[in-house]
């Protein structure tokens, strides 16, 4: 397995001592240098090395990282945080008097402007909002209306409510997203994921008459993941 060696490798990238990087995972540094020394993390600490690292799970147990040039490392770097659609932008968002956040409301009407103004917090302020107490306090949500008939049995004029996807890297084979993109604008569809072996995304319908299509990863925008239908 490479995962101990390409650990030690991207800390000292990094310029990270093993307490400073243990500190910010929340491990002791003996546990760190044993993740160094070939013993191998749990799950749920593996997927914490991987956020600190800024590094996808599937590139540190699969990629040889001593074998790269120190150009095609960083250049590694920065395409990984592309392709999981972090450091693009601040999520526009609103909020209550408390400072919780609200939901916020696309409808068919405004979904041609969202494309131009999804990171304009005065636009994002403009639209409808309001709370589902029901939902996770630690994940932001936004609803978009059902547009035609390419996702049935969800009709055209349904409302779904969705959750904001920070890692694209973890869209799912099979299930339903809203993707945002420079070409189509607003998408609701079922995902394949393509990233890592071909950077795009393949987009199908649940409705047959459809034909399935690929978008680019990089004329991704946003990538919200369907939690709930309202009629």
């Amino acid at each position: 397995m490479l995962l101990n060696t390409n650990i030690k490798l991207l800390r000292k990238e990094k310029r990270l001592t093993q307490e400073t990087m243990s500190t910010g995972i929340g491990i002791s540094r003996s546990k760190l240098a044993g993740y160094e020394l070939n013993v191998n993390p749990p799950l749920e600490t593996l997927v914490r090395i991987s956020d600190y690292l800024n590094v996808s799970v599937d590139i540190l147990l699969r990629e040889d990282l001593t074998s790269y040039s120190e150009y095609k490392l960083r250049e590694l770097l920065e395409t990984d945080q592309f392709l999981r659609g972090r450091k693009l932008r601040i999520l526009a968002t609103t909020v209550d008097d408390q400072g919780r956040e609200l939901i916020e409301v696309v409808s068919q009407k405004v979904k041609a402007s969202y494309l131009a103004g999804f990171s304009d917090p005065e636009f994002i302020a403009e639209l409808p909002r309001f709370a589902l107490p029901f939902l996770p306090m630690d994940k932001k949500h936004r609803v978009f209306q059902v547009d035609g008939d390419s996702m049935l049995p969800i009709p055209d004029g349904s409302w779904i409510v969705c959750e904001y996807m920070d890692d694209w890297l973890a869209i799912k084979d099979g299930e339903r997203y809203v993707i945002v993109t420079e070409q189509d604008g607003v998408t609701f569809k079922i995902a394949y994921n393509r990233i890592i072996s071909e950077q795009r995304l393949l987009l199908c319908s649940a409705n047959p008459i459809y034909p399935p299509f690929e978008v680019e990863i990089e004329q991704v925008r946003e990538v919200w993941k369907h939690r709930l239908a309202m009629s």
